[in-house]
């Protein structure tokens, strides 16, 4: 292992994981003094009656300022200061978000607003514009995939240009995340194939790109492995609860990795073809993370090739040649997108081609992957890949990941 001569790694949200996780909110909210907290979450979550079981574990002893349910898909800055409004005309002095990456998100924005009694969060935008501690936020996961819970960092969308603007600083760490098998039981089978695919993503590049180092690696692996061995088998069985808490810890273990470590071409591409044309992150994850690997094979052959350990097993890493391991990683990935495919009745994307709307119209017209792949070149997580990214290479990976053909691995550059 090459161990870089510097490196920074911090991950310190308390995390409470188990079959009954909630019934230490009431005293997490008292430890951080809060009395009055907001609940944030979405009307998918709220239906399914999540919000009751938080409810109840919260108790007499904690009362809930107010329930913001409406927050869309795909966190928006319009969103975010209506939410900020409702903290503060009722009062509240703590947080509670429950839900997946856009709820998660749009909090941490909240927080920024309430925190620092502002109006604008674009004067937050990039990294370490937030420079002192918020309010207490409590992060419950309803999906095993963002691992928003202990990142550092806030994706929200900026609709009217198209943008997705990033927010990062240590400060955005939450101050606690609850992991309830509970809380993920209800997730359909292909929305628990999106998210869980979004974690692999995440803990996949974060092992590749270059900012990768011994402690992201550790969190990583753990990530990958949990995935691979849980994912199938609770698509297929959705009430498993060990399996549904096996992936809500592989998120997180993800999560963590990739906060420190960064990302790369896979986010670079995804966040532009969500704000271009509005695909589901997860769906953007599963369908570039192949490419992502065959572009940068050339600059992290080595660290691809041992991600076959911790996707397949000892057994099937030993019997196969140092050579072809990177190889069988890429295999096993686009295997696992067709598995997932079927198991799912073919509503799990395995190239941009198949992405269609509610109504059967496609999400990512081959017209508009000059425009993403232009998008891409503004999105930061370009920075981190092993590979340069150029518009040309952009383009090339979008055309091939648009009908689901492999990268002729004889015309990338060598660099």
């Amino acid at each position: 292992m090459n161990i870089p001569a510097y490196y920074e790694f911090c991950n310190r949200v308390k995390t409470f994981s188990g079959h009954k996780a909630l019934d230490q909110l009431p005293q997490i909210l008292q430890n951080l003094k809060a009395k009055k907290p907001l609940i944030i979450t979405d009307k998918g979550v709220s239906a399914a009656g999540l919000i009751t079981i938080v409810n109840k574990a919260l108790g007499t002893k904690v009362k809930a300022g107010a329930i913001y349910d409406d927050v869309p898909p795909d966190s928006d800055l319009k969103v975010v200061n209506k939410v900020a409004e409702v903290y503060k005309n009722k009062g509240c002095d703590a947080i509670v978000a429950v839900g997946g990456g856009s709820v998660l998100d749009t909090a941490k924005g909240v927080n920024i607003l309430v925190s620092e009694n502002a109006d604008d969060l674009m004067r937050f935008t990039g990294a370490g514009a937030v420079k002192r501690k918020l309010k207490p936020l409590i992060a419950i996961p309803t999906t095993s995939g963002t691992g928003s819970e202990v990142t550092l960092v806030a994706v929200i969308a900026d609709h009217e240009n198209s943008l997705k603007m990033v927010f990062t600083s240590i400060f955005l760490l939450p101050d606690a995340a609850i992991l309830d098998s509970r809380m993920t039981k209800t997730l359909p089978p292909f929305l628990t194939a999106l998210t869980a695919m979004d974690a692999m993503s995440h803990a996949v590049e974060s092992y590749i790109c270059i900012g990768k180092n011994p402690l992201s690696d550790a969190h990583a692996l753990s990530a990958i492995e949990l995935i691979s061995q849980n994912l199938l088998n609770v698509v297929k069985k959705p009430k498993d609860l060990e399996g549904r808490l096996a992936l809500a810890n592989a998120s997180i273990l993800a999560g963590a990795a990739f906060s420190n470590s960064m990302v790369g071409m896979v986010h670079n591409l995804g966040h532009a073809t969500g704000a271009i044309c509005h695909v589901p992150h997860g769906s953007c994850m599963s369908i570039f993370l192949p490419y992502g690997l065959e572009y940068n094979l050339h600059k992290s052959e080595k660290a691809i090739g041992e991600l076959y350990f911790a996707l397949a097993g000892a057994e099937a890493y030993n019997d196969t040649p140092v050579k072809e391991r990177p190889f069988k990683t890429i295999e096993f990935l686009r295997n696992l997108n067709e598995e997932l495919h079927t198991a799912t009745d073919g509503r799990h994307s395995r190239f941009l081609g198949e992405i269609f709307d509610r109504d059967n119209n496609p999400m990512v017209p081959q017209s508009k992957l000059k425009d993403i792949a232009v998008n891409a070149m503004g999105d930061g997580a370009k920075i981190y890949n092993p590979e340069e990214l150029s518009l040309e290479d952009n383009l090339m990976v979008l055309q091939h990941a648009f009908d689901g053909t492999p990268l002729n691995l004889k015309k990338i550059k060598k660099g």
